[in-house]
């Protein structure tokens, strides 16, 4: 019975442990960010349609705002060249591996009024969170193998 009780209060305690990282987390990416970046992790020009919107060229530069109270957010494309414009989004974040601080992170599109218009969702790791600096990677298939998509933010 001893050990019971014990085996449940480490549980416990992992499990509290667990959410107090998330809540680090989005303290840290509430607020605005701009996309400065998208890299590859193989040379080459590719053209892809990230998150099922545009190009990495109308990506890049575009603001986003992080609002953990409700998980809520907003993405604007500024490029002149493309369909500019407010997105919103709902997100989550979820611990994935408190050693190494890398988390999962789910985007889902919405429309202003916060409901989702497709079953449809990404996911995301958000593998680098500072007060200032965040990256997420995005690990997809090209041509059988994996291909990753960094996607580089600044704090604004």
């Amino acid at each position: 019975m001893k050990k019971l009780v014990l085996t449940l209060f480490a549980i416990g305690l992992v499990s509290c442990g667990s959410s107090k990282v998330v809540r680090v987390a989005k303290k840290t990416i509430k607020g605005n960010w701009a996309l400065n970046s998208i890299t590859y992790d193989k040379a080459g020009t590719y053209k892809i349609k990230l998150l099922d919107d545009t190009t990495k060229e109308c990506f890049q530069g575009s603001t986003w705002q992080f609002i953990p109270n409700n998980n809520t957010g907003i993405y604007s494309i500024l490029n002149a060249n493309c369909e500019a414009g407010e997105r919103y989004f709902n997100f989550t974040v979820q611990e994935v591996d408190a050693e190494t601080g890398l988390y999962d992170f789910l985007l889902k599109p919405t429309n202003e009024k916060g409901k989702s218009e497709t079953n449809k969702g990404f996911r995301i790791q958000l593998s680098e969170l500072s007060d200032a600096t965040m990256q997420w990677q995005q690990t997809v298939s090209l041509d059988g193998s994996p291909f990753t998509i960094n996607m580089n933010f600044i704090k604004l």
